[in-house]
């Protein structure tokens, strides 16, 4: 028998089992390290300071790819474009899709910062300004035309009158943004400037591919901060009025980063990257943003490196209050805002069968003229085919209610949402259940929100009768004689991140707010609402952020020079204190006070911070000097001689907190300094007001003399004693020179 031919054949098959088994090998390692799709997601890298001068911007884009290059292989880069966008004209990094794997590989690599998902973050007047003192003719700087105000938000309605450019020369020489236009979207002298993102997601049907605004709320706030002057503004009649921003001669640079379905934070990123090296002097995102470390938020990196090129960061704190610790945008070197009520309400009746009137709010434009229409309550008209039963449907929510046993009536809901009445074909919606010190802005069809005992009555009347019958009216203006106060959609405090930093700052006006407004966007927010509308009222912190980012902008026109911890420091010290009577959470609810745009230019001292004192802040936090160096782009380090435990906060802050787990033993000690800037010679005094027994407070110097503007002077704050079962205190330290009063607020609070 010859063997050769067998040998021969073996030979081949042993060579294509190994073949085939490498073969096999190569393709489950390929599968594994390519990853299927839907594993990838996007992530932000982000690797601190720009380039240097020496190293050509040009020559980013080379390192981003080499490095996802390193870690995903050329292969996957070439079969799928993983490389989203590079952040290279204000501070370094990418954003780019991984699996969670090479996430973490990167975030291993040298010089990256920090690697985190890019999440999706939500979007947070003819009285307003009055109500706050800033009247039409309050004195205004020569130099308020210069002051570019940066709105990072959906978009802009060019074509308002809010944004016309009758009057206005050219730009500044100091801009070099750009007008992403096209053939729907057009710049001027007023909006400079305006780009739009969309980096990581696909455009869908209804984007709009320009920086134009389509769904309201990026027009609004734009109009808020620095609209011009426009007479005879409302809705549908309701708050006629003068319309305006706090700066109206200042201009507009708009970056688009919100679309209907939600805002991404590596979009918001590239928007902060331009906008800081696009010359703008003021920032303003209402936009929410929370996360466990300063640096895994996109809001609070790109404020941070405007903060490091002079542009102050004017943020909304968002609407998930009145809960403790929900609180957004908490960065020391943002300006958080809160939102407060103005003198204005607008009066919703409702009218029954029986002829007895109930009082409510939502601002309704609509008019029943005084038809009644046969009332129903939620909870009688569930969707039984999808599964709903009236525990459920009385809430009213989408798709919960009966279309045939609803159409044509007027639907009492349990609570505050309305929109299933709407949807399923109602007439109009009572609600009931408003909480205290709230608002509700205008839905998609005839409705009022009333308290509890009124919606009983109305409970209580359509279970006596057998037609029970109602109308609603359209909405009257009154006034609101305990504004203001803080609603109960403003998140509050304390910083979840550091307890010892107060936050928010500052409120401002955020409650049924007109402004401008798309006229192709739903007056309700809501899909179906065919209302057209060139101004509207909206509420939120959304709301209360343009009017601080408007008073920043008026006293950087008359201060121009001042870093944005300056200007921070004077609307802080500045504000007019509310009460805790009705907010019971006090300064994690409203901060210093309510915003006074008229003493804000004007605050006597001001507790200023440089780059370095936002860096020792960041080593009292635990960063280390490696990571604060790839941050800062310089040699700052972490001193390891100073005692970051020994004091109660790191930075010179317009405010003071402290936090304690035992309330029957604080102590705690502030450092402080105080720059002049009121009159050359003058003598401060300190007055501690709303000092509580069991709590001592103590100032040294409580004397501060200054012989010149510019000087410094430092002194410190000590708390001792007890604040016995009490949750928290509070106290306000008063610097006074007979011409200048600068407030801040004390906290001092338990923690468990």
């Amino acid at each position: 028998m010859d063997l050769v031919p067998w040998l021969r054949k073996g030979f081949f098959l042993v060579v294509w089992f190994l073949l085939l088994s490498l073969t096999c090998t190569l393709l489950v390692d390929v599968t594994h390290s390519a990853a299927h799709p839907d594993t990838r997601k996007v992530y932000i890298v982000y690797m601190g300071d720009k380039p240097k001068l020496d190293i050509p911007t040009t020559t980013t884009l080379p390192l981003h790819v080499n490095m996802l290059q390193n870690v995903v292989g050329s292969s996957n880069i070439e079969q799928e474009p993983l490389l989203l966008h590079s952040y290279k004209r204000s501070f370094n990094g990418f954003a780019a899709k991984l699996t969670e794997e090479e996430a973490q590989k990167m975030a291993g690599m040298a010089g990256v910062v920090s690697v985190f998902p890019s999440g999706k973050q939500k979007l947070h007047t003819t009285r307003s300004w009055n109500f706050i003192g800033f009247h039409e003719n309050v004195k205004r700087s020569t130099v308020e035309s210069d002051i570019i105000v940066g709105v990072i938000d959906s978009g802009v309605w060019p074509e308002s009158a809010s944004f016309s450019d009758a009057g206005f020369g050219p730009p500044p020489k100091k801009w070099k943004g750009t007008c992403q236009g096209s053939s729907n979207f057009t710049c001027n002298n007023k909006i400079i400037g305006a780009r739009y993102y969309r980096n990581s997601e696909p455009f869908v049907k209804g984007d709009i591919k320009s920086p134009r605004d389509s769904g309201g709320h990026g027009t609004h706030t734009a109009s808020t901060a620095a609209g011009n002057l426009v007479s005879k503004a409302s809705l549908f009649g309701l708050g006629s009025g003068t319309a305006r921003g706090g700066v109206p001669s200042a201009r507009i640079a708009v970056y688009k980063v919100c679309w209907p379905s939600d805002c991404s934070d590596d979009d918001i990123l590239a928007a902060f990257d331009d906008a800081i090296a696009d010359g703008v002097d003021i920032l303003s995102v209402s936009i929410g943003g929370a996360e466990d470390d300063y640096f895994r938020d996109s809001i609070s990196i790109g404020a941070f490196h405007a903060l490091r090129k002079g542009i102050l960061t004017s943020t909304a704190v968002g609407n998930n209050g009145p809960r403790p610790k929900t609180i957004a945008n908490f960065a020391p070197w943002c300006l958080s805002v809160a939102a407060s009520t103005i003198d204005r309400e607008f009066v919703t009746k409702v009218q029954l069968g029986n002829q007895k009137i109930y009082e409510g709010i939502v601002t309704n434009t609509f008019d029943l003229k005084g038809k009644f229409y046969p009332l129903i309550h939620a909870g009688d008209a569930p969707n039984r085919k999808a599964g709903y039963d009236g525990s459920t449907s009385m809430k009213c929510k989408p798709g919960t209610l009966d279309h045939n046993l609803v159409k044509g009536k007027i639907v009492l809901c349990d609570g505050t949402n309305g929109y299933g009445a709407y949807f399923a074909g109602a007439v109009g919606v009572i609600l009931q259940n408003r909480p205290v010190a709230d608002v509700l802005d205008p839905l998609p069809m005839p409705a009022s929100c009333l308290g509890l005992d009124s919606g009983n009555s109305i409970y209580h009347y359509m279970n006596s009768t057998r037609n029970p019958t109602a109308t609603i009216f359209k909405s009257t203006e009154d006034i609101d004689k305990l504004s203001p106060y803080v609603p109960s959609f403003s998140s509050r405090g304390p910083n979840p991140v550091t307890p010892n930093l107060l936050k928010p700052d500052i409120a401002a006006p955020g409650a049924s707010i007109l402004a401008a407004f798309p006229p192709i966007a739903p007056v309700s927010f809501v899909q179906g609402d065919d209302r057209v509308a060139s101004y509207n009222f909206v509420s939120g912190t959304s709301m209360a952020c343009p009017h601080a980012t408007g008073v920043a902008a008026y006293v950087k026109s008359f201060h121009p020079n001042w870093s944005p911890a300056a200007i921070q420091s004077a609307i802080i010290t500045t504000a007019k204190p509310l009460s805790p009577d009705l907010n019971p959470e006090a300064e994690f609810a409203y901060g210093a006070g309510q915003i006074d745009p008229v003493r804000a230019p004007y605050p006597g001292l001001v507790y200023d911070a440089t780059e370095l004192d936002y860096i020792e802040f960041l080593c009292a936090q635990g960063y280390s000097t490696k990571l604060l160096q790839s941050i800062t782009g310089h040699k700052s380090s972490c001193s390891s001689k100073t005692n970051y435990g020994a004091l109660s906060d790191h930075l010179n802050y317009p405010s003071f907190a402290l936090s304690s787990s035992n309330p029957n033993s604080i102590s705690g000690v502030f450092n402080r300094t105080a720059t002049n800037v009121g009159s050359p010679r003058s003598t401060y005094k300190a007055k501690m007001i709303g000092a509580t027994k069991g709590l001592e407070i103590k100032v040294n110097p409580s004397i501060l003399s200054f012989s010149s503007l510019g000087q410094k002077l430092s002194f410190q704050v000590t708390v001792k004693g007890s604040i016995h079962h009490k949750s928290s205190v509070s106290a306000s330290l008063v610097w006074d020179d007979g011409t200048f009063q600068v407030r801040s607020p004390i906290v001092v609070y338990a923690i468990y």
